[in-house]
């Protein structure tokens, strides 16, 4: 039985269908309330790992990594605001966005005054709840529609917080694929805010699908998947794992992959390592608007990744960069708001971008002194493309070149590049220069 490659995987995909899959896992995973540590990670890697091998680590809390330290684990029952009515204006039953994710407990009843000082709203759009955080100060609060705050009344309200925050540990999941090298791409995205879908529901359901996808295929490469609590979770993986950093080739970061923005591809910190040139390629051939934006230091996890002491080829994959679609870090972000032909698409144009990492290899002209005749062997039949490809791989296979800046210089699809290679490899005209 012939063993599938990214190519054969890529011909053979419904982007609608992988799509519609990837929805399916984010709604299932949508109503859980998930944090940077706690039960809500952990049940959500559990889920992931009904599809995929993955192996769960827990790191306790006040482990030092780096300059940063493990924090306490926090995990939440219930929580709610009741006015002197006993009506609830804030329900932790109805949207998790509703708390301050990671408010210490709280139990007593406060003036309107008092209560505002920890209410967080949109004035913008005054029908949306935001998300908001308190990771590192230990604090309470709500989140409400503006819309709601503002019919508030004086009096006396009754704030209620049933949580912990207490020494645990921090919780991430790893999947490693061995390939027939070494050498690592690694995916990665952070697994830890509640429910927005494409921040980033929409990241983990990619990563699980090409995971899923890549374990039956033949590969090159090695891959390793990591499902992290965003910012802390890559700077404890690379504190406890910094030996395995020199094996990473490429990497990428998923993160807001499905929406209906196009898609925004941010390069490493290095500019123009392979997988900031292969994913150029890609998208500048697909056909559909896209943007390519510089390394900055600011954004998901590729800026610890690609930190001076680390320097990685890790670039970030997304669609409408975050911040800037009003939707971001707000109950906007749900359900309706992430799209599975944007989700199929991502997971397509991705796909392509490690297929060009797979077949980048570098190889040599077995017969370098004048072109060869392809007619004799059946491989000039017409004046055409795929001819054209086999004359320009011929002529710059010189042991310098590899396919991607053959297909650069060309300015052919890697495609047609990659398949005269391996016409002219079985017609024993090229040989691959091991590395």
């Amino acid at each position: 039985m012939k063993t599938l490659n990214f190519t054969d995987l890529r011909k053979s995909i419904d982007q609608n269908e992988v799509g519609r899959e990837m929805y399916t896992l984010i709604a299932e995973l949508y109503p859980i309330c998930r944090s940077i540590t706690g039960d809500g990670f952990r049940k959500t890697l559990e889920i992931l790992r009904r599809d995929i091998p993955l192996k769960v680590y827990e790191v306790p809390s006040g482990t030092n990594v780096f300059d940063w330290v493990v924090p306490k684990e926090w995990n939440i029952k219930d929580a709610y605001i009741k006015n002197s009515k006993d009506e609830k204006i804030a329900d932790f039953q109805k949207s998790n966005l509703h708390v301050v994710n990671y408010s210490v407990p709280v139990k007593k009843v406060v003036s309107l005054k008092e209560l505002k000082e920890h209410l967080f709203t949109l004035p913008d759009h005054p029908n949306w709840v935001p998300y908001k955080t308190s990771y590192y100060r230990e604090d309470w609060g709500f989140c409400l529609s503006h819309e709601r705050f503002v019919e508030l009344k004086d009096g006396e309200y009754e704030v209620y917080i049933d949580s912990t925050l207490e020494d645990g540990s921090l919780s991430y999941g790893e999947m490693y694929l061995q390939g027939a090298e070494e050498e690592e791409i690694l995916i990665s995205c952070h697994a830890c805010h509640p429910s927005l879908a494409n921040d980033n529901l929409s990241g983990m359901s990619l990563a699980v699908f090409l995971a899923k996808q890549i374990v039956p295929l033949e590969h090159r490469y090695s891959y390793r998947f990591l499902f992290i609590p965003g910012t802390i979770g890559a700077i404890t993986w690379l504190a406890l794992n910094e030996e395995k950093t020199a094996k990473i080739r490429n990497g990428l970061v998923l993160s807001g992959v499905g929406d209906n923005g196009n898609i925004t591809y941010k390069k490493s910190r290095r500019g123009n390592a392979e997988i900031d040139r292969a994913a150029y390629h890609v998208l500048k051939n697909s056909g559909a608007n896209c943007d390519i934006v510089d390394f900055y230091p600011y954004g998901y996890d590729e800026r610890q990744y690609c930190s001076p002491g680390f320097n990685l080829p890790v670039g970030c994959f997304s669609r409408t960069p975050y911040g800037m679609y009003p939707e971001y870090h707000t109950s906007a972000d749900n359900l309706d708001f992430v799209q599975p032909h944007s989700l199929g698409n991502s997971y397509f144009e991705v796909l392509s971008i490690l297929e060009v990492l797979e077949g980048n290899c570098t190889y040599i002209n077995m017969n370098p002194k004048c072109e060869p005749q392809l007619g004799k062997r059946g491989l000039y039949n017409s004046i055409g493309f795929n001819e054209m490809a086999m004359l320009w791989v011929l002529n710059l296979s010189d042991g310098n070149n590899t396919l991607l800046d053959i297909a650069e210089k060309a300015g052919l699809k890697f495609d047609a590049v990659f398949i005269a290679a391996k016409t002219l490899r079985e017609h024993n005209l090229l040989k691959k220069v091991i590395t």
